[in-house]
């Protein structure tokens, strides 16, 4: 587990670890409590999660709904990339995530060169805040601006060891972050009092968790096919491949049935 994770909360003492699925269901009704209080619990400062392990095998679940989940949430979703991009990655992330962190500094630089500068790939980050602090830096990022919304949120990853620490300390030290993007003190703290925008990133964590089985961070779909925990690029491209044969099976059935008269 990196440093700078919390144990997760919520598990039952004295839990038998082999007992998968009694762990499963725990764990699942952790998540939908946490649902219920998370608003009282963000805003009160507590770190409410921060296990971005999977409790339950990506395998084990079925894939969502392509159109049910390019349906934005709450708040519109920011693309970086061509919107007519063959591929899309639709990414829930934490901020104080380190795994997700690791994500867009390792891997993400490689395939937006390859894929997203190409036209052939697009992402879209959606909120999943595991505490206070993610919260206030999704919203930070938010308010930035659409145009500035993914270099802050690179920003913010770049320099994620330096900010995250719990309490009031956090919130100063992004303060510090968001300063030198350009924000005032009097914008920051406008930007994280903003109840309606706060209300709208945990409508999009709970649809995330709720509506497409979300359950760590980070956790992506590729043209719809789920992909759980740290990837490599060579995770993306293997869904990218597994696309093209439907693609081009679609556009060679098109010239095959206008010649189908002729040779009558």
């Amino acid at each position: 587990m990196a440093k700078n994770e919390k144990k997760a909360a919520g598990k039952p003492e004295g839990a038998d670890p082999s007992g998968a699925e009694d762990a499963s269901k725990a764990n699942n009704t952790w998540l939908y409590a946490l649902g219920a209080v998370a608003a009282v619990a963000i805003a009160a400062g507590v770190f409410i999660w921060r296990d971005s392990t999977p409790s339950v095998a990506a395998g084990e679940k079925t894939d969502p709904d392509l159109s049910e989940l390019m349906k934005p949430g709450g708040l519109p979703d920011l693309s970086l990339g061509k919107e007519d991009a063959p591929n899309t990655i639709v990414e829930y992330a934490s901020m104080t995530c380190p795994h997700c962190a690791q994500f867009h500094k390792t891997v993400l630089p490689e395939l937006k060169t390859k894929y997203i500068d190409t036209g052939q790939a697009r992402l879209i980050l959606r909120e999943f805040p595991l505490d206070q602090l993610a919260a206030q830096a999704s919203m930070v990022a938010r308010c930035a601006g659409p145009d500035r919304y993914y270099p802050m949120v690179g920003a913010l990853f770049e320099t994620q060891e330096s900010w995250v620490v719990e309490g009031a300390e956090g919130t100063q030290k992004l303060l510090q972050i968001a300063k030198q993007a350009g924000f005032t003190k009097e914008k920051f703290d406008q930007c994280i009092a903003d109840k309606a925008m706060f209300e709208k990133i945990l409508e999009t964590r709970t649809r995330g968790h709720e509506t497409f089985g979300v359950e760590s961070t980070p956790s992506f779909f590729v043209n719809g096919k789920r992909l759980t925990g740290e990837q490599t690029v060579a995770g993306f491209e293997a869904l990218f491949a597994e696309a093209k044969p439907a693609a081009a099976g679609a556009e060679e059935k098109a010239p095959g049935e206008a010649e189908a008269p002729a040779g009558q």
